[in-house]
């Protein structure tokens, strides 16, 4: 504690009883006092009601509580250099004194100044000077000290008295804030730059492709209409809170009517658009801890951007409905070490679709469900949804299929749109891309967009290519949800099937590709749209079909093997890609080994994955999990929800490693997984935890009957089916096995002989399906002559060497000895495989080997150094 002359508590602090500020001081030495005996906890926040001598301050005169102040000041600033005089002396006692009592002091020196008192220019001089001091020294301000002094000088300000001799060091201190990567420190910067008169109109700051626009366009505005816009963007700059007050809605309103709804959505279609746009004044210099700005949104313009969305909430503009849903997916976009580059204008977007009625909103909110991985944000999308679907009367899950966008799209697959002499034809192609063609009034037809429509129809043409690549995008969404459908038991009525998944223009191209159940009195038939009619597996139309049938999504593991491979004949002898594996789909029936160990699988134990690969995975096939950092913590095993069977599978993972930094990212997460057992719970019952370096998973309550794992025979031979191929994608895609740069067992050499006997092993499941896909598509192909499928290979015959391509995880060895052949994906591309005939989608490892085959048929013709160097005798 600071004495006079004489080592109290804490630290000296030196005057004789003549100081300007003796009775102050005496009154702090007191005050301190009080709070060691009442031994406070550092940092602590204690009103001055609550203490003796802090009852006595507050009684103070405004004058005299000034001047207390400042003698605070003087403690602090005397402290300072004296602290670090003694820490290079090693003085520990003395360093955890001057701690607790510099805590005590800012917490006096706030509450002294929650106070309106009549500082002298003087007075407001020291206090401004010491915060730029503070804000060089420390890059950010902390603490209601800070934001004290701020208020001083506004009340100084708001007297009258003249702020012309302060208002060099007040911009030096605002510019040094708005450098700072704290946004509370910017924003004391913005207050003390509207203190002294030199705020910006509108509060958005600049260098981000959006708010320059916005600045901009109400620079160009009228004087008056100038000040109608810059009350709302201020407006939208107060937002708090997840949803908006009345208060704030109702004067939305009133600001809203002085803008102009229509001007407003006009403005803000622009504004929306160019909020994914990379910076227009990249920043340069960031902190090492901090993310790369760049890449997010500002805070500030975030709290505005969130503001504007929430106004098209509160007037319900359908029209925005579409910007608002782009807005949110460039929100939700994960930015490394960070995740979602701006969670609170991605929520907002959410409630603001939630209140807009209409079928646009729903169709937003449907992309966002897919579309979107954050799990946070997955839930408020999900509140939406089933708010909206009880609004309408229906399930969340008919509210998402009624409100798919057709894009324009009047027929299935196929947009088309007359600009001038010159009709634009948009079409799907494979299910999976777009292709912009045109033709003129005489029937002519071609690829290059036509002269007069560039000149005359520019923005009409920007529109159609960015529907082009909408629509790619959301065709990949839908098949990823109806990829998952398998595990919903969705029934649907003919009609309802018909107008969602056979007519519809982009659902349309993917559920004309798959197989569906059709049952009609008890009676069940599988069929497939075909031209303009139902047709089973043998190509005939299927009679009695009719309004009164149910209709779900067929799977094979339900059907014989007779009927399985019929369908996967037809669909190959009629060149039918499907947009996932359906007929060719793998089906996982228990082992005997499974049978042995009843509770858990070992199946698919023992690999090393990559974990953010796993991770995105898991995301994609409906799997709950969490990064694993390098910390002590425990996380819970990766899960995925079976509502239908009121179960919960897991999946047993552990990180592999203890270096920080080779074994972690600079984020702390590991970059390895170690993967264990499959096990199948009730889903209510108790959860499993490990701690993240391993040890083994454990359950509170793992005697209680209810908690214990469901034996494996009695699980659904679809739901285990399902869940073991989510299950071996993982491993099959993320195994470290599969990355031919390991070779050498990656770090150390750690992982050389799991990668050896995963890169050449025996064969998993849809390794096997590759397999027998392979043996019927080889005799089509031009190099046939070439290859042939045998045991775990596809051996490929060259004119230097022969190789064989492991079907599973598609490495090469060359022959005759079996050398290694390192082709990374970049080298290994080859023109040629692209246009072979695939009965599905989504296997890029049959894409990945049948491209190394042909490369490696025409050996001779390699042009890649590296390949090269290897395949030469």
């Amino acid at each position: 504690m600071f004495g006079f002359g004489k080592k109290k508590h804490n630290v000296e602090f030196e005057f004789d009883s003549h100081h300007e500020f003796a009775p102050e001081h005496s009154l702090i030495e007191r005050y301190v006092s009080e709070r060691f005996e009442r031994g406070d906890a550092y940092y602590a926040q204690v009103a001055l009601k609550d203490t003796t001598v802090g009852t006595e301050i507050s009684g103070l005169n405004p004058n005299s509580a000034c001047k207390l102040a400042i003698a605070v000041h003087q403690r602090i600033e005397y402290g300072e250099p004296e602290f670090k005089r003694r820490q290079q002396e090693s003085i520990q006692v003395y360093t955890d004194r001057f701690y607790r009592t510099r805590s005590v002091l800012f917490d006096l020196f706030g509450n002294v100044l929650r106070r309106k008192l009549p500082f002298t220019s003087e007075q407001i001089k020291i206090l401004l000077g010491w915060l730029e001091k503070e804000l060089n020294s420390e890059g950010y301000l902390y603490g209601f000290g800070y934001a004290g002094i701020i208020k001083a000088f506004k009340d100084y300000a708001d007297r009258g008295e003249s702020v012309e001799t302060l208002v060099k060091t007040a911009k030096r201190i605002a510019d040094t804030a708005a450098k700072s990567p704290s946004r509370d420190t910017q924003k004391h910067g913005d207050r003390i730059l509207k203190i002294i008169g030199l705020a910006p109109k509108l509060p958005l700051k600049a260098g981000e492709a959006w708010a320059d626009a916005a600045i901009g366009f109400v620079e160009e505005q009228s004087e008056s209409d100038q000040s109608d816009w810059s009350e709302l963007v201020a407006h939208c700059a107060s937002v708090n809170g997840g949803k908006p007050t009345k208060k704030w809605s109702k004067t939305a309103c009133d600001l809203v009517e002085s803008v102009g709804q229509e001007k407003l959505t006009r403005v803000l279609q622009i504004w929306f658009l160019l909020i994914d746009k990379p910076r227009t004044v990249p920043i340069l210099e960031w902190s090492q801890w901090a993310p790369d700005p760049n890449l997010m949104i500002d805070d500030q313009n975030a709290d505005i951007l969130k503001g504007l969305v929430w106004l098209c909430g509160v007037v319900g503009d359908d029209q925005m409905a579409d910007s608002i849903g782009k807005v949110a997916l460039s929100a939700y976009r994960k930015v490394p070490g960070v995740g979602p580059r701006a969670t609170k204008v991605g929520n907002a977007c959410v409630w603001a679709l939630g209140q807009i009625p209409g079928e646009s909103s729903l169709a937003a909110l449907a992309i966002l469900k897919v579309r979107v991985k954050y799990k946070p944000a997955q839930k408020g999308i999900s509140s939406s949804l089933t708010a909206a679907a009880e609004r309408a009367g229906m399930t969340p899950e008919e509210l998402e299929e009624i409100g798919i966008p057709a894009y324009g799209m009047e027929e299935v697959g196929t947009r088309r749109e007359t600009l001038g002499e010159h009709t634009a034809i948009l079409t799907i192609v494979d299910a999976k891309k777009t292709v912009l063609t045109w033709e003129s009034r005489a029937g002519k037809k071609t690829k290059t967009v036509p002269k007069p429509v560039r000149e005359h129809f520019a923005d009409d043409l920007k529109v159609l290519r960015q529907a082009g690549k909408d629509i790619q995008k959301m065709l990949s969404a839908q098949r990823e949800r109806i990829d998952n459908l398998f595990l919903n038991n969705r029934v649907w009525k003919y009609e309802d099937w018909v107008q969602r998944y056979i007519k519809h223009p982009l659902v349309g191209v993917l559920g004309q590709r798959l197989i569906w159940s059709f049952e009609t009195g008890g009676v069940k038939k599988t069929g497939m749209w075909f031209g303009e009619c139902l047709v089973g597996s043998d190509g005939s139309e299927i009679p009695n079909v009719s309004e009164c049938s149910a209709v779900a999504l067929w799977h094979p593991v339900g059907a014989d093997m007779d009927t399985v491979v019929a369908w996967r004949q037809w669909i190959e002898k009629n060149q039918i890609t499907q947009p996932f594996k359906q007929a060719h789909r793998e089906i996982y029936l228990l082992t005997e080994a499974e049978e042995n160990t009843e509770v858990y699988s070992n199946r698919y134990a023992s690999h090393v994955i990559k974990q953010h690969q796993f991770n995105a995975l898991c995301a994609a096939r409906g799997w709950r999990h969490s990064l694993r950092l390098m910390v002590d913590d425990n996380y819970e095993p990766p899960s995925k929800h079976l509502p239908r069977w009121n179960l919960r599978a897991e999946f047993w993972v552990e990180g592999i490693g203890d270096d920080y930094g080779t074994d972690t990212t600079e984020a702390g997460s590991y970059v390895y997984l170690a993967t264990d057992q499959v096990r199948f719970y009730r889903e209510d019952a108790a959860r499993n935890s490990a701690h993240a370096g391993g040890g083994g998973y454990y359950m509170h309550g793992r005697d209680n009957e209810f908690n214990a794992p469901v034996p494996l025979r009695d699980i659904d031979p679809l739901a285990l089916s399902e869940v073991f191929r989510d299950v071996d994608l993982f491993v099959g895609v993320a195994s470290v096995g599969n990355d031919p740069t390991w070779s050498d067992g990656g770090p150390n050499g750690r992982f050389v002989d799991y990668w050896n006997s995963y890169s050449f092993g025996a064969l998993n499941e849809s390794a096997n399906t590759r397999k027998a896909i392979l043996e019927n598509l080889i005799p089509r192909l031009k190099i046939r002559d070439q290859c042939k499928v045998q045991d775990r290979f596809l051996y490929v015959q060259g004119d230097i060497r022969a190789y064989k391509i492991h079907l599973g995880s598609g490495n090469v060895l060359m022959e005759p000895n079996d050398q290694y052949l390192c082709i990374v994906a970049a080298q290994g591309k080859a023109a040629p495989a692209n246009s072979v005939f695939l009965p599905f989608e989504g296997d890029n490892r049959m894409a990945l080997i049948l491209s190394k085959a042909f490369l490696l048929a025409d050996d001779k013709n390699i042009k890649d150094r590296t390949i090269l160097s290897q395949i030469r005798p």
